[in-house]
């Protein structure tokens, strides 16, 4: 018996008559006449005889009940299985990200995900580079949203964004306009750590033009950096987000050098992706680009 042969079998037996189990099938009653001829003409044998008063189903067709009612019931719990997956019911989607992305990033991604898809579940984590990447090939995390740099062989990258560091002055500063690297350092510059992806591109700027901050502090973690200047500790260098995060804060100016910096998505090349994890990198994606408009349209008119 084919599954359509079943399907209408178990609504005959259920509903009673043909005509009954066209409506819980929503179909024609023709269509349920013609199914079961079929798969009685396959069968070799009589399932239902037709009386007045509806359809009685022959001795074959009582020994199939059991059978075929374990089996339907079987079917509807993959139809509700597949809905459930559908909508990503039960379904966790492991995120890590860049610290610099936690709050203006994915705080905001996650709120507008949850409200799409309330089913789904989110966990979130904030490390550096290199954490994440080993979560990741530790299958700790689905995917990861980090500044661009080379990664591991076992992952892949799919660049989402590029823009330029912008500076970070005391709010105060009589500075308006877009500031120098050789500024920078003689107002004593608080330094990214040069194997930061960030940092690397700072560094090689820095060397570039013979330039060395001097008495400098070398900090890991932009907001860290962020404080520090807030703090009166000097001027700092951090990327877009950063930047919007301390604008009500911090003077927030552009860098006369373009410092280019790149964000992007990744995940193991060997890892399928899960529909429900899809959809979240598209709502990530989406408010990635919309802050980064919001940001530089920003700096731009204000300076």
């Amino acid at each position: 018996m084919r599954l359509r042969h079943i399907e209408v079998f178990q609504a005959i037996v259920e509903a009673g008559s043909i005509s009954a189990a066209a409506r819980q099938l929503n179909v024609s009653q023709p269509n349920v006449s013609r199914v079961l001829n079929h798969a009685e003409q396959q069968l070799g044998f009589t399932l239902f005889e037709r009386h007045s008063q509806g359809m009685i189903p022959t001795l074959e067709a009582q020994r199939l009940i059991p059978e075929i009612r374990e089996l339907y019931g079987r079917l509807q719990a993959i139809g509700v299985l597949t809905e459930q997956l559908r909508r990503g019911e039960g379904q966790t989607v492991r995120v890590g990200a860049a610290h610099a992305f936690g709050q203006m990033i994915l705080a905001p991604a996650m709120v507008e995900y949850r409200r799409q898809n309330g089913f789904v579940n989110v966990d979130l984590v904030t490390e550096h580079f290199s954490t994440l990447c080993q979560n990741l090939l530790e299958d700790r995390l689905d995917f990861a949203l980090v500044f661009g740099q080379q990664v591991p062989g076992e992952l892949v990258s799919e660049p989402l964004f590029h823009s330029s560091m912008v500076a970070l002055l005391p709010a105060d500063s009589e500075q308006t306009s877009a500031v120098t690297l050789e500024w920078l350092c003689q107002n004593n510059l608080l330094m990214m750590q040069q194997e930061d992806p960030l940092g690397h591109v700072l560094h090689r700027a820095l060397r570039d033009k013979a330039l060395q901050p001097a008495n400098s502090l070398y900090i890991k973690t932009y907001s860290v950096i962020a404080d520090m200047v807030l703090a009166g500790g000097g001027v700092g260098i951090a990327d877009l987000f950063t930047g919007r995060r301390y604008a009500d804060q911090l003077r927030v100016l552009p860098i006369a050098q373009p410092l280019p910096f790149e964000v992007m998505l990744i995940s193991r090349r060997d890892r399928p992706q899960s529909q429900s994890t899809l959809q979240l990198k598209q709502v990530i994606r989406t408010r990635l680009w919309e802050l980064a408009r919001q940001c530089e349209a920003q700096i731009h008119a204000e300076h």
